[in-house]
Order: structure tokens, then C-alpha cells, then sequence
């Protein structure tokens, strides 16, 4: 029985509503796996998403998301969880952020961005969210189908038993089990045409 606890208090429900998904519950799922073990908290309400590592012994490392956004939320976790140890040392994990970008600039970023979206989505359908390819750039002159056939490939070769980051399975098995889904690695569900 999950007996995670929202940040205003709120005890997570046992049988949420189906497609009842809300960052409260988001939050608390994720605290109740990681606050203890990995030292790392969810926190939603931010202007936009960053993660800050504790500064010293005893204090928990932050992930903030956007404002009360789900996808956020999850896309957040997704970076977390494909973080390794010494980028989790590094504000925002060492990466950069530019948001208006040159084409070159957007064909790095979206390399970048495959894993933690394939991640993100496997995330939503354990929730019962609605996932969307996000290519972050709005400017963009050039769009092609490259950037979500390769996030749907990712999620698919996760299906078909390439290893998911050990905090991702933990994380998808926590959503899954309070929200009731399963089948989450049935490749059915990655396909690219559901993204683009």
C-alpha cells in the first residue's frame, strides 16, 4: 500500500480515479522512493525546472519543475534518473541551456534530449498521462519526423530489454502500482506515430 504523503498534506489516495493524475501525487510517489535513499526531493512550482545538488552532508539535492505541469514533473525525473553520480554534483547536471537556438544548436539539443524523453514517456504511460515529443524551440525552420523516431526508438529498445537506468524501472514500478497500469514496456506503445 502506497502511503506517501503530499507536500501540503494530503494522504495519496489508494484508488485514484482512473486518469485522475496529478503532481501532488507525482511528488509524493517520488519522495516516498528517493527522499531517504537518494538524498533527492521533487518539488514542483518553479518559473522554469532545474536541479540543485545539496551543497553539504545532510541537505537533499532538488529537482524543481515547471509551475504544476505533469510533463514536467516527469521530464525532470527523466534527467534525474539518466543522471550518474557525478553529474547529480552539477547545477542542472552540468548541461547547457540555450532557448533560442541556431539549427546546429537544435540538432544537439534534440541528441540530447532522446533518452530523457523516451524515459519521460515510459514515465506517462505507467501514469496514465498523455505523452507529446516536446522539441523545446518553437523557432524551429526545419521539421522532421528524425527527432520523435528516435525518441520512440529509445523507448522501444527499453521494451525490448535494453537496461533501464535502475532509479527509472524503480520510478515506473512506483507509478504503475498506484496508478494501476501494466504492460508499461509493451512496445505498442512507443510508436512514433502516436508522437508526431
Amino acid at each position: 500500500m502506497v502511503t506517501a504523503r503530499c507536500t501540503d498534506d494530503r494522504t495519496l489516495a489508494r484508488d485514484p480515479p482512473k486518469g485522475a493524475v496529478d503532481t501532488c501525487a507525482i511528488v509524493s510517489l517520488f519522495n516516498a522512493e528517493f527522499t531517504i535513499t537518494e538524498h533527492t526531493e521533487l518539488r514542483g512550482g518553479a518559473v522554469e525546472p532545474v536541479y540543485i545538488p545539496s551543497q553539504k552532508a545532510g541537505e537533499y539535492s532538488i529537482i524543481y519543475f515547471r509551475e504544476d505541469y505533469i510533463a514536467s514533473a516527469l521530464h525532470e525525473v527523466a534527467h534525474w534518473c539518466l543522471a550518474g553520480a557525478k553529474r547529480r554534483r552539477l547545477e542542472d547536471y552540468g548541461y547547457w541551456y540555450v532557448p533560442e537556438r541556431s539549427s546546429e544548436q537544435q540538432r544537439l539539443f534534440e541528441q540530447a534530449e532522446v533518452k530523457p524523453q523516451a524515459l519521460e514517456w515510459l514515465f506517462s504511460v505507467a501514469c496514465g498521462h498523455a505523452f507529446h515529443v516536446s522539441r523545446d524551440h518553437f523557432g524551429v525552420q526545419e521539421s522532421t519526423a528524425d527527432f520523435p523516431r528516435a525518441v520512440a526508438l529509445q523507448a522501444q529498445q527499453w521494451c525490448a530489454g535494453e537496461p533501464l537506468p535502475s532509479v527509472g524501472a524503480q520510478f515506473i514500478r512506483a507509478l504503475s502500482t498506484y496508478y494501476q497500469t501494466d504492460n508499461i514496456l509493451q512496445r505498442a506503445h512507443y510508436c512514433e506515430t502516436v508522437v508526431l
